[in-house]
Formats: structure tokens, sequence, C-alpha cells
């Protein structure tokens, strides 16, 4: 018979075996009990990073619709959407009343531009972004032409 099957029948065992377990008991009980009483307050850098981790993902914006007013003219549509890229020229946009990068452009005729903007081109996000009718972003691309040489006529509502 083994020893441990021996000290299993008679009820004889190791005393070490015995502190084993309080032991380990008492050392983790002491480890926790010594963190208890910290009571620190999170550094900036902490709560920046918690603020960072805890930040929405996304949001949601509701609009009133243009109620039954009048389309924005060509001017009014740049000024509300189109004037922020292409009044400094931002991400490689042509700038206002520039002859030489509209010309290209202009070639390609109103109806090419008012898709381009309307689907997004380059850095440009489908309709800039904005939240305006087909009509207004096709009025605003005449605006643009025309300050860039164009002739195009502002088109008509429907």
């Amino acid at each position: 018979m083994s020893k441990f099957a021996h000290a299993l029948t008679t009820g004889q065992h190791n005393a070490r075996r015995g502190w084993t377990l309080p032991m380990i008991g008492a050392v983790g009980l002491t480890l926790l009990l010594a963190g208890c009483g910290k009571s620190q307050a999170p550094s900036f850098d902490e709560q920046a990073a918690m603020a960072q981790r805890l930040q929405r993902v996304g949001s949601v914006e509701l609009q009133a619709g243009n109620a039954g007013g009048a389309p924005k003219t060509g001017e009014q549509a740049y000024q509300a959407q189109c004037a922020a890229c292409h009044a400094a020229g931002a991400l490689g946009a042509p700038k206002f009343g520039d002859v030489a990068a509209w010309a290209p452009r202009i070639g390609a005729g109103l109806a090419a531009l008012t898709n381009s903007a309307l689907k997004g081109k380059n850095s440009m996000p489908p309709q800039a972004g904005g939240a305006l009718s087909d009509l207004e972003v096709s009025r605003a691309a005449a605006y643009m032409a025309n300050n860039g040489g164009a002739k195009f006529a502002e088109p008509k509502g429907e």
C-alpha cells in the first residue's frame, strides 16, 4: 500500500499539509486588505483616456425640412454648404473664381458637374456632406462654374 493510500485509510497525514491552504488564504487576505485603503483620484491623463474609451460612436441629427419654402439659389446653396471648402480650395477643391481650375470641369458640362457634386468626387462626399436638394446642388454647381468662367443658366425648379 502506498503512503498516500495508507494515510487515507488510517487518517494519519503529514501535519504540514494541513497548514498549506490556511496560509495561502491568510496571505491572500492580507494582500487584498492592503490594497483596499487606497483612495487616490485618477490623474488627468487617466480621466482623458477613460473619456476617450467611453465616447459616443455616432449620433443622430434631425433637421427640419424645407417646409414648402422656395429652394435656395445657387449663391445661397454655395454659401450654406460649398464655401467651406471651395472658398479656400481645401482638400483639392477647385477654388471659387479660379478660371484655370474650373476650365476642365466646365468643359465636361453642368450635368457632369452636378453628378460629381451629388455623388461625391475625390475628397468631396456626396452632396458635399450637406442637406441640400438635388436642385439646390445643381444651382450651386452652376453658380461656382459661372464664377469660374462658364455661362450656365441657373437650373429652374420643377
